[in-house]
């Protein structure tokens, strides 16, 4: 049996997830909506790269990231756990030694990550308001009643783009609304949106920042043709953004759990479980912690969020 390792990069609208061999090459992905419910995201993921993965791989080695990393790792016993930063630097980096500057804008957050001589040496992220991300532009794109898959090229028929301040989602909102009803295009409204998502995120995450070349967008933002335009303009420098963009996060953990020198065979068969939250408050101190208690087919598997040895909980 050949060697495989799990990767799966857990956020708050979109859960991917990859199967890589040794060599880092990737032979199986997918890209899935969260739902609220990350467990039953993770297992669906799994299904799907299960069906995909070829005959004659072992996983032994399991890495979770993105906002729901902990759980994850929890319920799939990963090899390794990662913050976002660490593991989109490593899968870009891996495919693109040469990049300085990283976007990033998913669903709900943005980030962006300063690299010199292969070191993140700087980052910010963006995570107290939703404009300028992906869920933003899946709103905006119901209100003006077009696909959000369609937003790029129909931004690129635009020859005179609207200005729309979007430094909020709600002034967006009422300031698209308003250029609707004075009568703007609706292919000059979405170039304007779009140009107004670069904007907000180099004057909010990249703030301060020296953005130098070479520049890879990612995330399912970078999907969007016309923002891919927009930051173009604006930096005056050729914006790279990979086929497998939107599953960098999860390919840089995976690679991280490749390098890990822990091995121990994984199942994808552990979807059939039945994995189960919940929640205690501790009453043996005044901090009165919230604890979080994972099962696996009602064995406890991990606990956390006590601050004191008091409320620790024994599996």
């Amino acid at each position: 049996m050949q060697e495989a390792y799990l990767g799966i990069d857990i956020g708050s609208i979109s859960t991917k997830g990859v199967i890589i061999d040794r060599n880092a090459k990737i032979i199986a992905k997918d890209y899935l909506w969260t739902n609220g419910d990350p467990i039953q995201a993770v297992k669906n993921l799994l299904a799907s790269l299960e069906k995909q993965c070829p005959y004659g791989y072992q996983i032994v080695g399991v890495g979770t990231t993105g906002s729901a990393r902990k759980l994850i790792g929890t319920m799939l016993n990963a090899t390794v756990i990662k913050n976002e930063i660490t593991a989109h630097a490593v899968g870009t980096l891996s495919l693109h030694p040469d990049v300085r500057t990283i976007f990033e804008i998913g669903g709900q957050d943005s980030k962006i990550i300063l690299i010199e001589n292969g070191i993140v040496v700087d980052y910010a992220m963006n995570t107290l308001c939703a404009a300028g991300t992906g869920s933003f532009l899946s709103s905006q794109a119901k209100r003006l009643d077009v696909p959000v898959e369609e937003f790029g090229k129909i931004a690129l028929t635009s020859k005179n783009p609207t200005k729309i301040a979007a430094r909020c989602t709600v002034f967006a909102e009422s300031d698209l609304v308003h250029k609707a009803q004075m009568g703007y295009r609706k292919e000059d409204i979405i170039a304007g949106l779009c140009h107004s998502v670069a904007i907000n995120y180099l004057n909010n995450v990249g703030k301060g920042k020296v953005i130098k070349p070479p520049i890879i967008f990612q995330g399912g933002v970078s999907k969007n043709i016309g923002v891919v335009k927009a930051f173009e303009d604006i930096t005056k420098e050729p914006i790279l953004v990979d086929e497998n963009g939107h599953l960098m996060g999860c390919f840089g953990v995976a690679i991280l759990a490749l390098r890990c020198p822990i091995k121990h065979p994984f199942s994808l068969q552990i979807k059939n479980h039945s994995f189960t939250t919940s929640g205690i408050e501790c009453q043996r101190c005044p901090n009165h912690c919230e604890i979080i208690c994972v099962r696996d087919n009602n064995r406890l598997i991990d606990a956390w969020g006590n601050r004191c040895e008091r409320g620790a909980v024994t599996k």
